[in-house]
């Protein structure tokens, strides 16, 4: 199938001078239907014209429809003359509504939605976001491999559905806690590329100052990863008890992995938080391995929505983000009621090992992880369903992605370019006070300033 979508390519960019790289057969239908060859001299009438998306500016700075129409176009004045009309953002499809795939439900008589609405515009926000994290992942991926990061790095791609489906579903005051797989949430919380990187760079301009590295960021209402196994659930339940004190009606999602799913301290969490009705969204982000074992082997029951016994919970498909949406809708509007806390599963996927000192392939084959890219891939999934409901075009998303490519780029050279925090900083931040505090050394003639 790639053999044949690479000759008809080579033929469709002989004959109309354009360069198509069609990867799919969606792709290469559009660029198929989008590009018409005008031939005859004797009948210019008969040309068809051909529509090319514009360059959309950002999301939140477009213009309305009615001004963004072009009327920019070629003159036929000799044979073989392709005519090209940009075509307006009042043509394409600006909602729809998808199928999703059905959630498995314990302990509720319902469970969410079976569709799900998408408009235009949240379509590309969410595809940006993900392309971003992946982008940005891939980045991290390499400047590790060139030794410019160094200790321990676990990265998100793979998984970019589950942060972008739960952002897109709770209120920015709403609280999120993560573990140590947490540079996705670290952006989606609000925090740039660029201080991203060069916290794993350890820079300071880093998010956190350059102290805390890859297990270590921090945004409003949003508490980090966490570096020990399952830690941050009863962290998270803390919040959620914090959020019902002060009654400000907002919900805390206490995500954690397959591998810590088997701790202790989770269900103590799920007692206390069953108990005094916590609104708390307890997420196992289920990617199917703990470090390098199988959760078959690793775990006694694999329903790990089913976990929480007295707690109700939901499976959902964490590959597909209007699924992760609708499910973290319809969790954060349990715990909104009163109804105390949920637990949520979602069954994702990672494509690099557990962290970047694991190849990734001694547990697993190169050829599931292939199967599970080409499948089930959460970015490609929301770039068809759009494609094919002409919610966007081609174009439109190769311009998204050279964008993030360069966004990307220049966050690299930030990260590798910022200096390194000074010494006298080390020990700044331990307390929060206002009054600068004197820290002992490494021996006792050697004093620090803390200074927050």
């Amino acid at each position: 199938m790639k053999n044949m979508l690479t000759i008809i390519s080579n033929a469709l960019c002989r004959i109309t001078g354009r360069n198509v790289g069609a990867q799919t057969v969606s792709e290469l239908l559009i660029d198929l239907s989008e590009y018409v060859n005008v031939t005859s001299p004797a009948a210019p009438a008969l040309a068809q014209t051909q529509r090319q998306p514009p360059k959309p500016p950002p999301v939140s700075a477009r213009a309305p429809a009615a001004e963004l129409v072009s009327t920019q176009s070629d003159q036929l004045d000799r044979p073989g003359t392709r005519v090209v009309v940009s075509r307006s953002f009042a043509d394409f499809t600006p909602q729809a509504t998808f199928d999703i795939k059905k959630c498995d439900v314990h302990g509720l008589e319902e469970g969410p939605p079976v569709k799900a609405e998408l408009t235009r515009e949240q379509g590309l926000q969410y595809y940006h976001i993900m392309q971003t994290v992946r982008r940005m992942e891939l980045k991290a991926d390499q400047l590790y491999k060139q030794k410019i990061i160094r200790g321990f790095c676990h990265l998100y791609d793979g998984q970019e559905a589950c942060a972008a489906g739960i952002e897109a579903a709770i209120n920015p005051s709403d609280h999120l806690i993560t573990a140590y797989r947490a540079h996705g949430y670290t952006y989606t919380r609000g925090v740039p590329i660029k201080e991203i990187l060069a916290e794993l760079t350890g820079r300071r301009g880093g998010v956190a100052k350059g102290k805390g590295g890859s297990m270590h960021m921090y945004a409003p209402n949003f508490y980090g990863g966490n570096g020990i196994v399952g830690a941050q659930v009863p962290l998270g339940a803390g919040i959620a008890l914090a959020c019902q004190y002060q009654g400000n009606n907002q919900v805390c999602a206490a995500l954690y992995g397959d591998g810590a799913a088997n701790q202790g301290q989770l269900f103590e969490s799920f007692n206390m938080a069953a108990l005094w009705k916590l609104p708390c969204i307890f997420i196992c982000e289920n990617n199917k391995y703990g470090m390098g074992t199988s959760v078959e082997r690793a775990s006694a029951s694999t329903d790990y929505y089913k976990r929480g016994d007295y707690i109700p919970g939901i499976r959902v498909d964490g590959m597909d983000v209007l699924c992760v949406r609708e499910a973290t809708k319809f969790a954060a509007d349990h715990c909104r009621a009163g109804k105390g806390p949920i637990v949520m599963e979602l069954q994702t996927y990672r494509y690099h090992g557990h962290s970047m000192s694991d190849p990734g392939v001694s547990y697993r084959t190169r050829e599931e992880i292939q199967e599970v890219r080409s499948k089930s891939d959460p970015i490609t999934m929301l770039k068809e369903r759009m494609l094919s409901n002409n919610m966007a075009s081609v174009e439109e998303f190769k311009e998204i992605d050279v964008a993030i490519r360069k966004e990307v780029e220049e966050a690299a050279q930030f990260a590798t370019s910022d200096p390194e925090p000074p010494l006298e900083e080390l020990c700044n931040h331990i307390f929060s006070n206002d009054v600068p505090l004197e820290v002992r050394g490494t021996h006792r003639w050697s004093t620090l300033k803390s200074v927050s």
